[in-house]
């Protein structure tokens, strides 16, 4: 039951990480300029800003057919689907506006679909462990549906249809496909969990305690900060191996390696996480990042073999990256559960979902003009200076060491433990329902 839950993950993994990968870079190579991509993709963020909490709020309060979370995901099915051929088959000469739009469409139509999916998971389990299982299916489908996206190019390359025009055509043709299909058997088949509320707080007083769950700030002020130094190399990952190791025909090979280290390390953070806390569990695989990609600026034109190593390594930590914070998610919720009386998940993944939305577009709304302002040129038919590469390995590698810093700081001492969740646990299943 829990793997046909998971199952749309497959899909939905495509609308996430790859679009930030190939969308950016193809775009520019279609004249768009770097820095316009940059800002089109942070105002889209900003619009998240509205949507993201309101579709939360109201996936928690309104009464569907079939459960709260289940008609969200049929929903978004349209606009998310007519977005994705717009964003991903444009026009030869795409202008930032038809970036601006499509991508705000696209932005929207995913969150009426991730967003209850999210919370839904969060519901199905209700123990510290039990949570973490529930993640990694979920995320373990997500890692191998960016896996299928970024190998893409390579396929055809190696079929001969090569081109990043054909691989972003294949990618929505295949989402067209598969959206539909795996959200219809979740939805069938995965039940819908019991509902905890015991009763509805207004407005203030909801506010109120969202400002006062300090436990949940710290983990969401963690995950922000951890979040930009993640889409930073995401971000760069097409221009660094392109331009600095002189390497494009080895962009796609380089991804896969980086999402099947992740994939194969996600039982080994398993087994830690359920010996240790998964806050601490957390912390190790940030430090592992921080050890390895403080090489990445000493490399230069042809050193794929020691990137490789580095795709191996920080690929392991994504893989903990991946599941650990959205079970400890999960577990925050509880706090707000137990102060309130009321489950107010699909509000929370809200507010997580735009964390992670802020994180990836401050990525893409840092690094492009900072690259603009450093000289680099990615349509350039001379080479890049020594210096505007330099400043693409820090962006991609520096930069992300110093911001893993305090997010590091922040989880090492996060209170909320296995044994404090259990008796939150308990405290939510013994309170009495509100006359």
């Amino acid at each position: 039951m829990l793997w046909l839950y998971a199952l749309p993950g497959l899909p939905l993994a495509a609308l996430t990480l790859p679009v930030y990968v190939f969308v950016p870079s193809y775009y520019a190579e279609l004249g768009v300029p770097l820095a316009l991509i940059g800002i089109a993709l942070l105002v889209v963020r900003l619009l998240d800003a509205v949507t993201d909490p309101a579709i939360g709020f109201l996936s928690d309060r309104l009464k569907l057919p079939f459960g709260r979370r289940k008609p969200w995901l049929v929903l978004g099915l349209v606009p998310t689907m007519l977005a994705v051929w717009m964003v991903f088959v444009p026009p030869e000469q795409p202008t930032v506006t038809y970036l601006l739009f499509w991508s705000a469409l696209l932005s929207i139509g995913w969150t009426l679909m991730i967003l209850p999916y999210t919370a839904w998971g969060a519901e199905l389990a209700e123990d510290y462990d039990g949570r973490t299982g529930v993640t990694a299916r979920r995320e373990g489908l997500v890692v191998a549906g960016t896996l299928l996206a970024t190998a893409t190019p390579a396929v055809l390359d190696a079929t001969g249809m090569g081109g990043t025009a054909n691989a972003m055509q294949t990618l929505a043709i295949s989402l067209m496909l598969l959206l539909p299909l795996t959200v219809a058997i979740c939805v069938i088949f995965v039940p819908t969990p019991r509902n905890t509320t015991k009763r509805r707080i207004n407005l203030r007083e909801g506010i109120t305690a969202l400002r006062d769950n300090r436990t949940f700030l710290r983990l969401i002020a963690a995950f922000l900060i951890n979040g930009w130094a993640n889409g930073l190399p995401a971000t760069l990952f097409v221009i660094f191996v392109t331009h600095v190791l002189a390497a494009p025909a080895l962009v796609g090979p380089l991804l896969f390696l980086y999402f099947v280290s992740g994939v194969v390390a996600i039982p080994g953070w398993l087994w830690i996480a359920r010996r240790w806390n998964k806050h601490r569990t957390w912390v190790a695989s940030m430090t592992l990042a921080c050890a390895t990609f403080v090489w990445v600026p000493f490399l230069g034109a042809g050193d794929v073999t020691a990137f490789a190593i580095i795709c191996i390594l920080s690929g392991f930590a994504v893989g903990a990256d991946l599941v650990l914070p959205a079970a400890i998610q999960a577990d925050v919720v509880d706090i707000d559960t137990a102060q309130t009386g009321e489950q107010r998940t699909g509000l929370y993944f809200a507010l997580w979902s735009l964390a992670t939305k802020l994180s990836l577009a401050l990525a893409a709304g840092v690094a492009f003009p900072l690259l603009a302002l450093a000289g680099f040129d990615a349509t350039a038919n001379t080479p890049n200076t020594n210096q505007s590469l330099f400043a693409v390995s820090m962006l991609y590698a520096g930069l992300p060491v110093i911001l893993k810093l305090p997010a590091l700081v922040l989880m090492w001492s996060f209170p909320l433990d296995r044994d404090a969740h259990r008796e939150l646990r308990a405290r939510i299943n013994s309170a009495p329902a509100s006359p």
